[in-house]
Formats: structure tokens, C-alpha cells, sequence
């Protein structure tokens, strides 16, 4: 589902023909921060996920559970391992009331909770198992992406978190303040449309003025889209579209039917600065 300004919103089916362009001569404004806009309109970078100039980023993390800029909140959080593929489980903290949500903004592929308690008491679990497991608090998105195509099947692919989870349980030093919850997997593959998922040719860089991109919706995981496009399958980060003003592409072209792209692509681990 993509949330357009206005709360507008459109469904992502598979096999929906995703189809946009950037208008023409436009630039890409800061998002601002905190629900307010940005005071001074200003410019940032086509290739800049957060779409925020620097004074707002600021403002947004000074008020993060993320960047630990927060103590005092008062909602009961989860401590959860997060299964991205093969070797790739990372710990993290999310407020009870956002249930999975924060997951499936990861795109995680399978997740188990580990416990229930106040915000510090969860951060400290979380630091205790990012220590005592040696997994780490994130994962590259381009990391993820590359395993995406070629996941095991699902036995395997809980084993490895019911493994890290006992082993998490059988440690010492958790905060008394925390509730231990057993192990029980959520597996979001059907959600996100992996099952057979073609390998996937390169991730948009950047949305351009006057670029086109256009596909046929076959995985959608976190904030990537997954298009087949006449190149192949290309990865669309939705993060790079907020700041820029978006108009439809007319509909019904031949290009369009084929999946036309006109943005830089590069390729996985590699730079492509040229269009297609």
C-alpha cells in the first residue's frame, strides 16, 4: 500500500502495473520532520533514502527510540530476533502497540519475540544480545535484497531463529523488569510474494526529473518494490520517491507495457550511472 500527501492510498496487488514520472524540471524538497514541513523548502539529494535536509533530520532523530535520543516513554516495548536470509538475524526493539509492523517495514522475513517490558529494560536486553549472540541491530537493505530470490524453505528458515532464540533464553543478566516470551515464528514469505521470486537484475539509485519508471508488481518487502521491467526484475526503494512531485505517465504506451525505466539502476555491489 503507498500513502500518498493527502492520505490518499493505492493498493499493491501482485501483477499491478506500477507506473510514474517525475515531473520534468522539479526538485526533490525535504519531507521535513515530526509531522511539520520543512521551514525552509530546502533541496536534498536524489539518492538520500530519508529525503530530510540536515536540521531536520536532527529534529526527527532528537525525538527517536531508534538513535536512543528517548528514555521516558512510557509504552511497553518487544525485544525480537528478525530472520533476513541465510546467517543474516538481527535484535531489535518495537513498541507492543505496533504489533508486527515494524517488522514488515524491515522486511523481515521470519521473526520471533523474546520478551515484553519498559523501554530501558528493553534496549538492555537488546544490548545484551547483540553482544552475547554476535548479531548486530541492522542489516543492509542491499543485503537483504540479494537473498530475497533464493530463501530455503521454511523449516530451515525458522530453525535458525528457534536456535538463536534458545540460546537467547538460556542467558544470564536479562532485566528482571522484563516478561520472557516463548518462541513462536512469524513467517511474512506469502506476504511479501517471495515464493518464486525471480533474482532481481539492479536497484534504482535515484529518481531524476523527467524519469519514467515503469513494471509489473511481483514482491513487495519493507519499502522495495519488486518490478519485472524489460531489463528484468529492478528494485524500487519507495523511500526514494517522497520529495518529488509525481505525475502518471499516460497509460497504455508501448514502453510502459514492456517496463520502461529512464532512472539510474546499478547493479547489486555496483555503481550503474547510466539510464535505461
Amino acid at each position: 500500500m503507498l500513502t500518498w500527501d493527502g492520505g490518499r492510498r493505492s493498493a499493491l496487488p501482485w501483477g499491478k502495473k506500477v507506473a510514474f514520472a517525475v515531473v520534468d524540471g522539479g526538485v526533490r524538497t525535504c519531507v521535513g520532520a515530526r509531522g511539520h514541513s520543512c521551514p525552509v523548502g530546502a533541496v536534498v539529494s536524489g539518492r538520500s533514502v530519508g529525503a530530510r535536509c540536515e536540521e531536520c533530520a536532527r529534529l526527527d532523530r532528537a525525538h527517536s527510540v531508534a538513535a536512543d535520543t528517548i528514555a521516558d516513554d512510557p509504552r511497553p516495548y518487544s525485544v525480537y530476533l528478525a530472520w533476513f536470509g541465510p546467517g543474516m538475524v538481527k535484535v531489535g526493539i518495537t513498541a507492543v502497540e505496533r504489533g508486527s509492523a515494524r517488522l514488515l517495514e524491515q522486511g523481515a522475513v521470519v521473526f520471533s519475540r523474546l520478551g515484553r517490558g519498559p523501554l530501558m529494560a528493553a534496549r538492555r536486553s537488546e544490548e545484551l544480545l547483540r553482544t552475547a549472540l554476535g548479531v548486530p541491530d541492522r542489516i543492509p537493505y542491499d543485503a537483504k535484497r540479494a537473498v530475497r530470490s533464493a530463501l530455503p524453505e521454511a523449516g530451515v528458515r525458522v530453525a535458525e531463529v528457534r536456535e538463536l532464540h534458545a540460546r537467547a533464553s538460556g542467558l544470564g543478566g536479562w532485566p528482571e523488569a522484563l516478561e520472557r516470551m516463548p518462541f513462536e515464528a512469524v513467517d511474512h514469505t506469502e506476504v511479501f510474494g517471495l515464493g518464486g521470486l525471480p533474482s532481481a537484475v539492479g536497484v534504482v539509485g535515484e529518481l531524476v526529473p523527467g524519469g519514467v519508471v515503469s513494471g509489473e508488481l511481483v514482491a513487495a518487502a519493507g519499502p522495495d518494490l519488486h518490478l519485472r521491467t524489460g531489463r528484468g526484475v529492478v528494485v524500487l526503494d519507495t523511500r526514494l520517491m517522497t520529495g518529488w512531485e509525481l505525475t502518471g505517465t499516460g497509460g497504455g504506451g508501448e514502453r510502459e507495457e514492456r517496463g520502461e525505466l529512464t532512472v539510474p539502476v546499478r547493479e547489486f555491489g555496483g555503481v550503474q550511472d547510466g539510464l535505461f
